[in-house]
């Protein structure tokens, strides 16, 4: 949380600074880029807030505790780089058909300078900026979600410095390759997490969780002769490494419901699922 803080204050002390400049300097330029800057620390403060939140213990209101929060910060986090992704590819475009080719040095001066800041941002999460991360938690979520958001600033700034660089050579539609790249490559940076904190959100079935498994268990508590039917056996993750799951079954009649329990939730406990609500009706 510390590094975070941080690389916050670093980012609002910078894109502070390169609003004041490009205000006092007429360029419309640096003030863009401060605000899509400013609007980078407001996602990451958000992240700032989820760790901290996280942490509160379930009450009346949310009763699973806030630990989602990390999951919905890391999505947001996911969208927004998408639609930088977007942006950029529609800005490579724009450049590809009007034959934008100026040089523009307070701009790569700005991009040096954002790419410096944003280096140390990949330095603190080092750890988490592996594209295919295994989540064990929901931290890990949020954490892999800052770094992938700084490494795209990053990458964004580099693109800027490389396009320049061969301008000057005199390369031909440069602006528009390197745009490209950049988009093509934050895109597939970020659509994993986006899938894995999609899914989440969305209560898909946990990938913990083959489905093979879930057909044999369901088979195996089929096959039983005190169990009449078994039906809405529905399974999802609440956090990385919590699954969760509810199941409803029709017992018969005059049969004790205490040993269906016990078998039905050591089942699906050995099979990962760390919350199970059985309900039972008697047929």
């Amino acid at each position: 949380m510390r590094r975070l803080f941080m690389l916050i204050s670093l980012n609002v002390a910078y894109s502070t600074a390169e609003l004041v400049i490009g205000l006092l300097s007429g360029r419309v330029g640096l003030v863009s880029d401060a605000f899509h800057l400013t609007f980078g620390c407001g996602l990451l403060s958000f992240s700032l807030f989820a760790i901290a939140a996280s942490r509160q213990k379930p009450d009346r209101t949310y009763t699973y505790g806030y630990e989602r929060l990390e999951v919905l910060s890391a999505f947001t986090n996911a969208l927004f780089l998408l639609f930088l992704s977007f942006s950029l590819a529609v800005e490579a475009l724009h450049a590809f058909i009007q034959d934008e080719s100026e040089h523009k040095h307070y701009l790569i001066i700005s991009a040096v300078t954002n790419l410096l800041v944003n280096l140390i941002g990949v330095w603190f999460f080092r750890n988490y900026a592996r594209i295919n991360l295994v989540y064990r938690k929901a931290e890990d979520m949020n954490y892999h979600s800052v770094c992938l958001h700084v490494l795209a600033d990053s990458i964004r700034s580099a693109g800027l410095i490389l396009a320049s660089w061969l301008l000057s050579l005199g390369v031909k539609n440069a602006e528009v390759l390197c745009l490209g790249l950049v988009s093509a490559t934050v895109f597939m940076l970020v659509m994993p997490l986006f899938k894995a904190t999609g899914g989440i959100l969305l209560q898909m079935a946990p990938p913990s969780l083959p489905s093979s498994a879930l057909s044999k268990c369901w088979r195996q508590i089929s096959s039983r002769e005190d169990i009449a039917e078994v039906s809405q056996a529905r399974f999802w993750e609440l956090v990385p490494g919590h699954a969760v799951g509810s199941i409803s079954l029709q017992v018969k009649q005059g049969m004790d419901d205490y040993p269906i329990l016990q078998y039905i939730h050591g089942l699906y406990h050995d099979l990962g699922v760390q919350d199970l609500t059985v309900q039972t009706d008697y047929t």
